[in-house]
């Protein structure tokens, strides 16, 4: 298991401050452009029966850089006192129901990814005792360097707020959404939870402005120039900024109110884009990427965005294949979006793109494996077609899942890569995350010295990229 790191914070925090005053190591950043991309709750599963159904490898799969990653919480004991039960690998694939214990959830998953600390479930970017961590966006603003959000469900849900905010809760949606408007650098805020809209595009009588961060605050947005904010909401508008030159800040909240098309019910049927009416007047999350880019390297000092495939999760939560695979085939197109842009404007040499997600959400194997108590195979059925498949769970669990990694600092994930999976071979942790984009972003010091043990490490020791016998 990793060394713990529920002593981080306040090493963190002074770090932080020195660095803001003036704080130089002896090695240079690498990274001037880091993207973070999250398809929520995708598992290998996910990621293959997309496969299956459009009869090709997401481009992902071909990075150089391939690990699997652990990404469970910290917990509570019956007597209140915190503990880490990790994964064991060798319970994982003997015991059928093993993953479905101890799984985190978004909040606390995205905190690891954020900070490199593990918190309780439900927490967003504070330890367990509740102090806030300094999170990626404000090591990249110290950087210099631009930063955003972007998801297809809401955009103070907990993984975009995990990037950015701070709160006890990550059901506080009103409070998160006002600091992450209010009292954050962030240059980008897309997404979902638009007061006006159901989940089928349509006006409603009673509006919502919990996602948004309260009457006042949208009607205020509404107004222009609320925090220097540009507020656009039509699908004209996201393709719009998808070229040319743009404003310095940007919110887009589509209009649709949870998700931009999983949760939609007008058409009554279950099928994939072609055959399925959609919320027409929505953008996808491919264009809101190419947005937020385009709006983002404004900065010639660079960025930091987080983009996730919010609603793979909500479909895996519903045990809705077709769904799932709609969302994750949106996802897959963002991120090629995303190889297409740094070819075109930056390069593999200057950006770093982490493809991974922040959980497994529904225990997806092959046929009857949650019959049978066993895991059986994903049966391909070729292109076009669902492929064989059984649910096992209506929740997240506690599987390995996917990372890939493409760039600047990639190669720093071979020094992490320590544990090993009988089924997914070396593996990292999702903490593991921020250590790479940390060093990648701020003038870094040699490994093992005052910057790294802020972050939580004790010394060489994790950084060994020692192989061990499988």
């Amino acid at each position: 298991m990793k060394f713990m790191r529920i002593k981080g914070t306040l090493a963190v925090l002074g770090v932080l401050a020195l660095f803001l005053a003036g704080f130089t190591g002896t090695a240079q950043a690498e990274a001037k452009n880091v993207i973070l991309m999250i398809s929520d709750g995708m598992g290998y599963n996910t990621m293959a029966a997309t496969d299956f159904y459009v009869n090709s490898k997401a481009v992902y799969e071909t990075f150089p850089v391939k690990y699997g990653m652990s990404t469970y919480e910290m917990e509570k004991t019956s007597t209140g006192d915190p503990i880490l039960k990790g994964y064991a690998a060798s319970q994982a694939w003997t015991d059928y129901s093993y993953v479905k214990q101890d799984a985190t959830d978004s909040a606390s998953a995205a905190t690891a990814m954020a900070t490199g600390v593990k918190t309780f479930n439900g927490k967003i970017n504070v330890d367990i005792t509740d102090n806030p961590l300094v999170n990626i966006t404000q090591i990249a603003s110290v950087a210099g360097k631009s930063t955003g959000v972007v998801t297809s469900v809401q955009f103070s849900h907990a993984t975009p707020a995990g990037m950015v905010a701070h709160n006890i809760s990550r059901n506080n949606y009103a409070e998160i959404a006002n600091e992450m408007i209010k009292h954050s650098n962030l240059d980008v805020i897309m997404g979902a939870g638009h007061p006006d809209y159901n989940d089928n595009n349509q006006l409603r009588s009673t509006k919502n402005y919990t996602y948004v961060g309260g009457e006042t605050t949208w009607n205020a947005l509404k107004t222009g120039g609320y925090y220097n904010w540009t507020l656009i909401d039509t699908r004209a508008q996201f393709e719009a900024l998808q070229t040319g030159a743009t404003p310095d800040k940007v919110i887009g909240v589509a209009q649709v109110a949870t998700t931009l098309q999983q949760s939609r019910t007008s058409s009554g049927t279950n099928l994939l884009p072609g055959t399925d009416a959609v919320n027409a007047n929505v953008p996808t999350l491919e264009v809101m990427t190419k947005g937020a880019l385009n709006v983002l390297d404004n900065n010639p000092e660079g960025f930091f965005v987080m983009i996730e495939g919010g609603a793979v999760d909500w479909a895996n939560h519903a045990n809705d294949i077709t769904r799932m695979i709609e969302e994750q085939i949106d996802f897959n197109n963002s991120v090629q979006a995303v190889i297409d842009w740094v070819n075109a404007n930056s390069s593999w040499d200057e950006t770093l793109l982490i493809v991974t997600a922040d959980h497994e959400c529904g225990d997806l194997h092959g046929p009857n494996s949650k019959d049978l108590g066993q895991f059986t195979a994903l049966v391909d059925n070729g292109g076009g077609n669902l492929p064989g498949y059984q649910y096992g769970s209506g929740d997240h669990t506690n599987s390995l899942v996917p990372l890939f990694a493409i760039g600047a600092g990639s190669e720093l994930f071979n020094l992490y890569a320590d544990e090993y999976d009988s089924m997914r071979g070396w593996y990292v942790d999702n903490t593991e995350i921020f250590m790479v984009m940390n060093g990648q972003m701020v003038h870094t010091p040699i490994p093992g010295s005052v910057l790294l043990l802020g972050s939580g490490l004790l010394g060489l020791g994790i950084l060994r990229g020692k192989r061990k016998a499988a």
